[in-house]
Order: C-alpha cells, then structure tokens, then sequence
C-alpha cells in the first residue's frame, strides 16, 4: 500500500467514522428530545423491584440510543437524591442492554436493503425544512440521522473494501487477546461511545475483514468497549457528591467484572465463536451485534443478585466526607434533558420558596413579639433565598440557550416564579423595618389585632402548602382553592385596615401606628397575591 492509498483510505475512513458519529448524534439528540416526558415517566417509576429497575435503565437508553447519556443522567439523579445506589446499580445494568440496539441497527448494513434506508436522510432534511410543528422538525432530523448511519457505516466498509487486502494482512497478526482487549477499551474512552466502536468493528466484517484467525479475537475488543463505555460517566462524577462518584465506580466495576469473566471463558474456550455465534447466524455483522447483547444479558443474571455487594464496596472505597455539600436539586447533567431540568428547577423554586416563607416568619414572629433578636435570623434566610436564587437564574440561563420553543414557555415561567418568590423575601425584609420601628417609637397593638393579624397568617400558611402541591403535582383543579384562600387573605386585609381606622376614629389607637400598620396588612395581602401567581403558571 503506497502512501498515497493509505492517505486516501485514512481519509475516507474517518470521513465515514465522522457521518456515522453525526447520524448517532442526530438520533440521540433528537430522540431525548422527544422521549423526555417518557424518559421522566420511566425514572418516576424507580421502586426497589431490581428487575423494574433493570428496565428502566434498558427502555431509557433503547429510546435514546446512548447508555452514556443514561448512565450520566443516572449520576445525576443519585446526585440529587432521587434514586438511591441500590436502584443506580439495576438501572446501570438495564443501561448496558439497551445500548446493544445501536449494534443490531449497524449490523442490518449487511443487507442490501440499507441503501434505500439512505433516502431517509432527504426525507428528513426536507420535514425539518418544512414542517411548522417542532415534534414533525425532530421527527425529520432522527430520520436524516438514522439515514447518515448508514451512509457512515457505507462509507467505512467501501474503504475498507478497496484495500481489504493490504488490511486483511495487518489485522491477521493482531491476535494477542489482551491487546485487542485494550484496543477497545482505549478506542471506545477515545470516542466515548461503545456503539461507535461496534459499529465500526461491524462495519469491517460488512466489509470481509477479519481480526486475528477469525475466532474470538473481534469478541476481546467488544470486551474491551465495555469498560471504556465507562469513562463518560467517571468523568461526569468527578465534580459530584460521594453518591454520584459511588454510582460511576458501581458502574465500572459492574463492566470490568462482566468482561474480564467473558475474557477467561473466551481464552478457555477457543473455539467459542465458532460454536456459537458464527454457527447460529450466518451474517458476521449479526454474530458480533448478539454477542454484545449476549454479553450484556448474562452480566446483568449474573450480577443483579449482588447489588448490595457493589453498594457496599462503593461505600467502603469512596466514604462520605464530613463537609455537608449545600442541598440542591440543580444538577447540570440534567441540562441535556429539557423536561427533566425543568422539573429539577421546579423542586428548586419550591425549596426557594420555603426559605423566603421561613423568612417572613421569623419576621413576623418578631414583630408580634417585639423581639429583634429575630431580625439578624431574618436577614441570614433572606440571604440564603438570595443565593438560591442566583443559582436558580444561572441554571435557567444555561438552560434556555439549548432549549428548543416547546420549553421557552415553561422557563419563561420558572423566571417569574423566581421573581415572585423573592418579593416574599423582601416583604420578610420590610417586616424587620416594621419591628425597628414599632420599637424605637414604643407602638404597641392590642392582643385582638395581634388575633386578628395571627387568621390571616393561617390563611397565607394555607396557600401556601397549597401553591406547593399545585407545582409538585401539576394539578390545575386546586387552583380554585388557591383562588378561595387568597380571596379570603384580600378580606382580612379590608376588614383588618376598616377596624383599624374605627379605633382611630374612637381614639383607641396612635394616629402613628398607621403607617406600620396598614403597610404591614398590604405587605401579607401582596404576599399572597404572589403565592397566586406562582400556582398559576401552572396552566401553561
């Protein structure tokens, strides 16, 4: 082979390698978009039932087509404390499974009836250029995406093809086991996909190419992907919590476990793949897509049983460390999935929500009592809503540049919801005032109105745990008693600022303690007005 044919074959190789790799992301980036909401129905499933667990982890990752986005999403999760390492462990099985369907769709390149699976890439092109509906627009990108697979795999076994023999030459001599297993797992960290490695592998035995003698030795590399599949998620834990890194090294030594098992039996077994495989299914491409399904299925048997082992082990080499991290539900693996960020971001908006009413209740305990000493608990809550805040507003930021239109509305939303949410710390703030003042100019109120302040705190208490359940459970047909207690709030106000003016008018009360006062009543009727406004992004 001249310099100028490796030239041309290297260039054609990583042409294909990079269309295959553009297809994979056209489908993956698509499909999560359109399956978030089956994606977050499937993880609000999570029980403690291992095997349900398991097929969460596989339907995710078949509807995505990447166990790399799972596996991180699952990182994320156990970050965030919504699934414990227990189901973290079944999931990351199931994961492994569903990521062998990539495999199966490379091996149908094999069959002549792929060339006209490429006409879909014109199809696609042509309803995202098109089509007015957002879902019809992604519908058309996964088609352009599956079609651009296929014309990649194509392109990898055309040049292969054309110097199938000068290869065939190199790869022959390749039969050391370890080697290959390492192969793989240097070439799958390298591209952090499992499936890219198998689909190239796949592509050279579309092609005719052989590793080694033609036995086992393809199956040592796919061995090997499976344990550099691992990196995407190591890398995404480095910055997490104990729990997300246990979850990553659960995941690796789930991987590396399974392979090294499959190394030994293979190297006992020379003959494996010929009694196998290679005698079950005449397609090459097909014998390596079922042994990588293989592979995975019998880990998962073999090792869903010892869960609790992989737990326990994680725990021991990865200990929780003294410094309490500042609880959040913002993780931002969760920004590649919309729906599931903005659920994140709504549970975020709830815990805002109940520092800012902590607030206002220290604060308002203060000037019932006349007690300062409230006012510096006030203003540390006050502070600590303001940071929630911050993080809230970066993380929709972040969020909003990679959103698509169909979720503009819901973080549209979530901005103001955040805006309402601190006006509740800032009438917490106004009410430190209030007590300064009432204070320093010796006003006092009577124990009546200070009954009569006490119902309507009740009231705005009521919305409140009521706008909480609106947000959590999306249910609209409480708004219509959010509607009645904040009405009843509104009334209070009239009938606290109408009994206040008849003991002006009868000299039972300072003309001065009118401004603090009939400021303080408007202060809790705004309070609930904003309560309101959160419950009622709800319809959107």
């Amino acid at each position: 082979m001249t310099l100028a044919v490796l030239t041309l074959f290297v260039v054609k190789l990583l042409a294909g390698t990079g269309v295959f790799l553009v297809g994979v992301h056209l489908l993956t980036e698509n499909i999560e978009q359109l399956a978030t909401g089956k994606i977050k129905a499937l993880f609000g499933r999570t029980a403690n039932k291992r095997l349900v667990n398991v097929g969460i982890g596989a339907a995710a990752t078949a509807l995505i087509q990447s166990s790399g986005v799972t596996t991180v999403l699952i990182v994320g999760f156990v970050n965030v404390g919504i699934v414990n390492l227990y189901q973290a462990a079944a999931m990351i099985m199931g994961a492994n499974i569903g990521t062998t369907i990539t495999a199966h769709i490379a091996a149908l390149s094999a069959f002549p009836v792929t060339t006209y699976i490429q006409i879909s890439i014109f199809i696609g092109i042509m309803m995202s250029m098109v089509c007015k509906s957002d879902n019809l627009k992604k519908t058309g990108m996964i088609l352009a995406g599956l079609g651009l697979i296929f014309v990649g795999l194509a392109l990898m076994s055309d040049a292969m093809k054309e110097n199938r023999d000068a290869i065939q030459s190199l790869f022959e001599v390749v039969t050391n086991p370890f080697l290959l297993f390492f192969i793989g797992i240097f070439l799958t960290a390298l591209v952090q996909s499992s499936s890219a490695t198998t689909s190239v592998i796949i592509a050279m035995s579309v092609a005719g190419l052989t590793i080694g003698t033609g036995g086992n030795e393809v199956l040592f590399i796919i061995l090997g992907t499976n344990i550099g599949s691992c990196v995407t998620a190591l890398m995404s834990s480095l910055t997490a919590g104990a729990n997300a890194k246990r979850t990553s090294l659960i995941h690796l030594m789930f991987n590396t476990f399974g392979s090294v098992i499959f190394l030994l039996l293979l190297l006992l077994c020379p003959a494996f793949m010929a009694l196998t495989f290679r005698k079950w299914f005449a397609s090459p491409a097909t014998q390596i897509a079922m042994f990588h399904t293989f592979f995975n299925v019998t880990c998962t048997i073999l090792f869903l049983p010892f869960c609790g082992v992989f737990v326990k082990v994680s725990e021991a080499l990865i200990p929780e460390k003294q410094v309490k991290a500042p609880v959040t539900y913002l993780d931002e693996r969760m920004l590649s999935s919309a729906s599931l960020a903005i659920s994140q971001l709504e549970k975020e908006l709830i815990r805002l929500s109940d520092t800012a009413m902590e607030a206002f209740r220290t604060a308002y305990r203060s000037f019932q009592t006349r007690d300062s000493s409230f006012i510096p608990s006030t203003h540390a809550l006050i502070d600590q809503a303001n940071n929630i805040c911050q993080s809230l507003v970066n993380y929709l930021i972040r969020l909003s540049a990679q959103s698509k239109l169909a979720e503009e509305r819901s973080i549209s939303n979530l901005y103001n919801n955040v805006g309402d949410a601190m006006r509740i710390a800032e009438i917490a703030d106004n009410i430190t005032k209030y007590t300064q003042k009432i204070i320093d100019q010796e006003l006092y109120f009577s124990d009546s109105v200070k009954a009569e302040l006490d119902e309507m705190m009740r009231c705005i208490e009521k919305l409140h745990l009521l706008v909480k359940q609106v947000i959590l459970e999306k249910d609209t047909n409480l708004l219509l008693q959010v509607d009645q207690v904040e009405n009843s709030v509104d009334a209070y106000r009239k009938k606290l600022i109408d009994n206040h003016i008849k003991r002006l008018n009868l000299g039972m009360c300072k003309p001065e303690s009118s401004g603090v006062f009939i400021n303080l009543v408007s202060n809790l009727e705004r309070l609930g007005d904003h309560l309101t406004y959160i419950a009622y992004t709800v319809q959107d």
